[in-house]
């Protein structure tokens, strides 16, 4: 049986497609529209999902008429009102044969983190923004089954809680979150007190919200003056006013109460349950950050976390869910886990790049593989910054060597030539190692497996290099330049890093090329990044990634077994990115 799980009309839309409980493929929308955080469906999309054939069943990722009632109890009339709440007429463009299943919101986030996982039974903890009227929920997955146990409801919201402060800081809500994530490490969390006036947590990690200091449940921002006068000051215009100590030091605050709430939830759900496994999904279970120190507390033997936890798996989770909860069909579990690496998007032959690359006008050669992975590898050596396009592209949020912007890390210029002329982004924000599986315990101060790059761990003590006493003295963004590892472009001010660990099974030309790295440097280590710019979703086809690499510093494209050279292309092609990207 085949199944299609559709997300769409909140943001992220995603389409997911399983066959017997097989996953065969999921992506975002927002990789074939060009819109970031797309809530829309589109016809590219729709179109490689039914290349998978045509489904027996069609799945929603949440249930609208029960979404309409909150807003309507909450005085969002015109927000029940809108297309968001009539999926069928937005589905029906393309399913209207099909008859919709419609899945709880938190049941989908559930059965996506839990039916992938290679755990036959665990605790399952959501937390996101909201569902229909959950924001947090605690379930049992039991072989096929999963039980829903407990919730926290709206307006009570550890999501909207980052979100309003996202927002507060300049940052869009529902994708500027993990800027605010990136930016803490370079404040203190003075304003913790002040928060916990927001926020009334119990020790078991339950808490609520006081909403005299909230917007989001009735107006159209997330904060009010009274947000405004607690903190003394209004929320920061990005496009005037730059980001300061204050700003840094907030983002510090909420992040550390952030952690408190994840570990605190965690600690009460083992010792209620006892179970030696957790599974984690939702928006807030992208705060790798905060999954780090859940596994550091070792409350659980086993952590897994859905790669992509925010509403995109929803798309997967709806589709999981209508098979084994609604069908009651048994599941088989997979001790590496059944995700495939999230390399669960489109794929191009060679002869459609090929052609791609004709039609947009690009210079290009052929390797062989070999080659292709021995020259590459030197390039990076020498500081060049690659574009690398390979196999199958990545569902959820992060790049994972299938669509990468490559660098190398023990370069103490990578981080802010990649940020500034390539990326066109914030100096402040951190890149992430990707860096082959058996080598992760020599680097870092972890032996788990990470290849999501959803946990985030320290540069080992014997890699790391000490700060002075004036350079500690330093603030802020002043901190950025100071050299604090072997690997400083992976290094984050705070000596941590947001680790991928690479595995030969599910990418074995990624492995391949990091190995050739380390046999040319030593190092068993790239700098991974996203391939796109800021304001625009990661590249997902050839066009695509010759227009990024022509309009940015990128110095080399690698698509497939075609090599491309900046220097060598048409001069007339180059575009100048920087002056027309938005703020995101």
């Amino acid at each position: 049986m085949r199944i299609l799980g559709v997300n769409c009309l909140n943001h992220d839309a995603a389409i997911s497609v399983i066959e017997d409980g097989e996953i065969l493929f999921a992506a975002q929308s927002e990789r074939y529209s060009r819109v970031k955080n797309d809530s829309l469906l589109n016809d590219g999309l729709v179109s490689e999902a039914l290349s998978y054939g045509e489904p027996d069943l069609v799945a929603y990722y949440e249930k609208p008429i029960v979404k309409k009632t909150r807003q309507l109890y909450a005085g969002q009339w015109k927000e029940a009102f809108t297309l968001t709440n009539m999926p069928n007429r937005h589905l029906n463009q393309w399913f209207d044969k099909y008859k919709i299943h419609y899945v709880d919101h938190h049941e989908s986030h559930a059965a996506s983190a839990f039916y992938p996982s290679p755990y036959k039974e665990a605790v399952i903890l959501t937390i996101d923004g909201v569902g229909e009227w959950s924001t947090t929920t605690i379930s049992i997955g039991n072989n096929h089954n999963i039980e829903v146990l407990k919730e926290i409801k709206f307006p009570h919201s550890l999501g909207l809680l980052y979100s309003a402060f996202t927002y507060y800081l300049g940052f869009k809500v529902n994708s500027g979150e993990y800027k605010l994530m990136g930016l803490a490490p370079y404040g203190n969390p003075i304003f913790e007190d002040k928060i916990k006036q927001l926020i009334d947590i119990k020790d078991d990690g339950t808490f609520r919200l006081d909403q005299r200091y909230f917007n989001y449940a009735t107006g159209l921002t997330m904060t009010n003056e009274k947000f405004n006068n607690l903190f003394g000051q209004k929320p920061r215009n990005p496009k005037n006013e730059k980001i300061n100590q204050f700003h840094m030091d907030l983002a510090a605050s909420i992040q550390k109460v952030t952690e408190e709430v994840m570990i605190n939830l965690a600690k009460s759900i083992h010792k209620e349950y006892g179970i030696k496994n957790l599974c984690l999904a939702g928006g807030v279970a992208l705060n790798c950050v905060a999954n780090g120190k859940i596994l550091r507390e070792k409350i659980f033997e086993n952590i897994w976390i859905q790669p992509a936890a925010g509403d995109a798996g929803g798309s997967l989770g709806a589709a999981l869910a209508l098979w084994h909860i609604d069908q009651g069909n048994k599941r088989e579990v997979n001790l590496d886990d059944d995700m495939k690496g999230s390399y669960l998007g489109t794929e191009y032959t060679q002869e459609e790049i090929e052609q791609d690359l004709k039609n947009a006008g690009a210079n290009f050669e052929t390797l062989k593989y070999d080659e292709l992975i021995d020259q590459t590898a030197e390039f990076l050596s020498n500081e060049k910054a690659v574009g690398w396009f390979q196999g199958r592209m990545e569902f959820g949020p992060r790049a994972l060597g299938g669509r990468s912007i490559l660098g190398d890390p023990r370069s103490d210029k990578m981080q802010k030539n990649l940020n500034l002329k390539v990326k066109y982004r914030e100096s402040f924000r951190p890149f992430a190692p990707s860096i082959i599986n058996e080598e992760v315990s020599n680097w870092f101060e972890t032996k788990e497996k990470s290849p999501y790059m959803l946990l985030v761990a320290n540069v080992k003590k014997i890699k790391q290099i000490e700060m002075n006493s004036e350079e500690k003295n330093l603030f802020g963004i002043d901190k950025l330049n100071i050299k604090r590892s072997s690997v400083p472009a992976i290094t984050h001010v705070d000596y941590s890093s947001r680790i991928q660990t690479v595995h030969k099974e599910t990418n074995p030309r990624f492995y391949k090329l990091i190995n050739a790295f380390k046999n040319l440097t030593g190092c068993p280590i790239l700098v991974n990044t996203s391939f796109n710019i800021r304001g625009e979703p990661i590249v997902g086809n050839v066009e695509d990634a010759f227009k990024c690499f022509m309009g940015t510093n990128l110095d080399i494209l690698v698509c497939e077994n075609f090599i491309l050279f900046k220097d060598e292309q048409d001069k007339k092609l180059i575009n100048d990115y920087s002056k027309d990207i938005e703020l995101d």
